[in-house]
């Protein structure tokens, strides 16, 4: 393992065995985990009581619980969607990759990321067009290709959700017991704890407001490293820093780099990780039914511009961050500043995501070290929140409403929601452990994890873009694709290192050969099997079954031809749907239309007319060009302070206000209880579908 991660076969120094002393104490650790944990909880329970007293959202009812009523704005759901790859593996995982590869690597995480962000507006517009009642991946999948198939998904999505918990968990748990010195297994059963509570009582609002919350502050943190890194008596500018990371190249040379350079595009081990990476990124966006979750929560009007916002301002967070902190560690680690000096760090040290801690421990102190384990705590919790309540959407739809209870009531939905909140929670501490002690780490986990993620992607959006698609052909090409991917990751690491173990197949080759095994032969599976026996699937299916349990989804009327709980619907109420669902279809076609534009755009910015230039050209940046790449890069990040921050805010001001008006005047009916005054209670609800109007609650 220590040669995929080491940048050369000396990185563990003359004393790898050597410790690093905790920068901060144990007890730190435990109050930011513990205490602020169950604070920030207690914060979101009492912000989902008054949203419950003030503009009516209740989360005992299901559609609240599961999706927000379908009705969060475009600001706080582009801040969700920030918040959905803000993992603290994107930021201890592109550090690690910048400390590996130079300024390709932290550019290549960034770009592994943004494209299939911004392709989710089509397919979240898409689901909205054709199922709007839906509240989970899993639920399209069992109308279209029946019991057999809805099974074989959810053991996909499932594999999914674990194999990306585990990966946060086991970055973030290592990253937090290097901070503090608290045990690592203590780390990992404790940051579930406090996401398993608000989650349990205030369900996906709650989520969102945590996103939100925790998104701002990872921002304004990262936004200080940008300033600090530079006031750095041993840095002091991005010229100077150009200078250090030119003397490290020249004394530590990468393989594979243009002349051994951290300054250039041109280096082979970053563009195999960028291959898997964006692989195995679109397969843990696309089986994640959590990101559909989000998408279905989203007014129909907020779905394309919240996450085409999201995706462009998030890619600046792994770019800018990454290169900053990988470079502050090249640049730092010769000096008495840096924790390991006066040895380099060790090959098990940067697998395990510690690049990040320690820079910022060289750049801050026991600030620096503070802040990485303030950021590390919130973007592990606030992904785990989104990964908890996409199981327990799948543990109550998808197989106790589905297989165990037809007749569930929404009580009955809610609460087996909370059990899978719980279950969840407890079983990813379970299974992150099991990890830890079978020396699978950080590193591991993000160079493999596309072989179990992949298969599923293009039998996912055939289903939702594709009426050729056979029933034959979802179901057997993602098993066919995971067998092989499985098969040709294994093979390659036995046929290259000569054994199969946690080390060969956490190596470059088997990893990437297999991730392209895993994505791309479902496609081929697919294709061949649909062509042998073509379906042509009638959308209009979709909307034949009820799913939601009110009669109506927020911002699409009742689903036109759905057999309503109530006992059906007449002949002009039909009509009226029908003509209301026509009216919706044209606007959301024309959303489809701006989010295949910007996921074209995003992804061949990103991917190819930006970057593989660049590659191609064996340039090695100039001490002008490095500055203007880091220069802009601070920029963008700032932007997407701005954006995570005051866009939420700005968007949602008529909620806020209501929810004042709300307290003001729950305050004044406790001191005026005359018939006048209680007669006059109704309290002005505004929709949060976007249109901005208001409408009188009911009681």
């Amino acid at each position: 393992m220590a040669t995929l991660y080491s940048r050369d076969s000396n990185a563990s120094g003359a004393d790898a065995s050597s410790v690093v002393e905790p920068a901060l104490p144990q007890a730190v650790g435990y109050v930011v985990v513990v205490v602020i944990g169950f604070i920030i909880a207690f914060v979101m329970v009492l912000a989902t009581y008054v949203l419950k007293k003030t503009a009516g959202e209740d989360n005992r009812k299901t559609e609240m619980f599961m999706t927000a009523n379908r009705s969060v704005r475009t600001g706080l759901a582009a801040s969700a969607v920030i918040s959905s790859w803000l993992w603290s593996t994107a930021m201890l995982g592109s550090a690690l990759v910048g400390y590996n590869f130079g300024v390709a690597g932290p550019f290549w995480f960034a770009a592994g990321c943004s494209p299939m962000i911004v392709f989710f507006a089509l397919l979240g517009i898409a689901c909205k067009l054709r199922i709007p009642e839906a509240h989970t991946l899993l639920e399209i999948v069992r109308i279209r290709y029946g019991k057999v198939g809805h099974i074989v998904w959810i053991v996909l999505c499932l594999i999914n959700n674990i194999i990306a918990v585990a990966n946060m968990l086991l970055g973030a748990s290592a990253a937090i017991t290097a901070l503090t010195g608290m045990h690592v297994i203590a780390a990992t059963f404790l940051l579930p704890a406090g996401v398993v509570l608000y989650t349990f009582i205030g369900g996906i609002k709650a989520t969102f407001l945590t996103d939100y919350f925790h998104t701002f502050v990872i921002t304004i943190i990262i936004c200080f490293f940008t300033i600090k890194t530079f006031a750095t008596p041993e840095i002091t500018s991005v010229g100077h820093m150009w200078e250090l990371i030119a003397a490290a190249g020249n004394q530590h040379p990468v393989e594979g780099n243009q002349n051994g350079s951290y300054l250039t595009m041109t280096s082979k081990g970053a563009i195999l990780f960028g291959i898997i990476h964006i692989l195995a990124n679109f397969g843990l966006v696309i089986m994640d039914t959590g990101f559909f979750v989000k998408a279905f929560s989203a007014a129909p009007q907020a779905v394309v511009p919240a996450y085409i916002i999201g995706g462009i301002a998030y890619f600046a967070i792994p770019w800018c961050f990454g290169t900053l902190m990988s470079f502050a560690a090249l640049s730092l680690e010769g000096s008495a500043r840096f924790p390991t000096f006066p040895r380099r760090m060790s090959s098990t040290e940067i697998s395990n995501g510690l690049v990040l801690p320690y820079a910022a421990i060289a750049i801050a102190g026991e600030g620096g070290a503070a802040a990485v384990l303030l950021i590390t705590f919130m973007a592990v919790t606030s992904t785990i929140s989104a990964q908890v309540i996409s199981v327990s959407s799948i543990i109550s739809f998808d197989i106790y409403r589905q297989y165990i209870n037809k007749k569930a009531t929404d009580r009955d939905a809610i609460r087996w929601s909370h059990i899978g909140v719980v279950f969840f929670g407890l079983f990813s501490a379970c299974f992150s452990t099991a990890l830890h002690y079978g020396n699978v780490d950080l590193g591991w986990t993000l160079y493999m994890l596309g072989v179990l993620t992949c298969p599923g992607i293009f039998p996912t959006v055939f289903t939702i873009l594709w009426k050729k698609q056979s029933k034959a052909a979802a179901i057997v090409s993602p098993l066919l694709g995971l067998a092989t991917g499985i098969a040709v990751w294994l093979g390659t690491a036995h046929a290259f290192a000569g054994e199969i173990s946690v080390a060969s197949t956490g190596q470059t080759l088997p990893c990437v050969y297999g991730t392209v095994a895993s994505a791309l032969s479902p496609a081929l599976y697919s294709v061949l099997i649909s062509l042998a026996r073509p379906a042509d699937y009638d959308w209009s299916d979709f909307r034949k079954e009820r799913l939601a349990f009110d009669d109506a989804v927020p911002g699409f009327g009742t689903t036109t031809g759905a057999k309503s709980t109530s006992g059906g619907v007449s002949a002009d109420e039909e009509a009226d749907q029908r003509s209301s669902y026509e009216a919706d279809k044209a606007k959301f076609k024309h959303w489809g239309k701006i989010s295949a534009v910007w996921s074209l755009a995003t992804f061949l910015g990103h991917w190819v007319l930006w970057p593989l230039p660049i590659y191609a050209s064996g340039y090695i940046f100039s001490k002008t060009f490095f500055s203007a790449w880091v220069i802009v890069s601070i920029i963008w990040v700032w932007g997407t302070m701005l954006v995570a921050g005051f866009f939420p805010i700005l968007d949602g001001r008529k909620q806020i206000l209501q929810v004042w008006r709300g307290l003001t005047r729950s305050g004044e009916r406790e001191k005026d209880v005359s018939p006048q005054a209680s007669r006059g209670t109704a309290t002005p609800v505004a929709s949060d579908s976007g249109s901005g109007k208001e409408e009188k609650s009911s009681e």
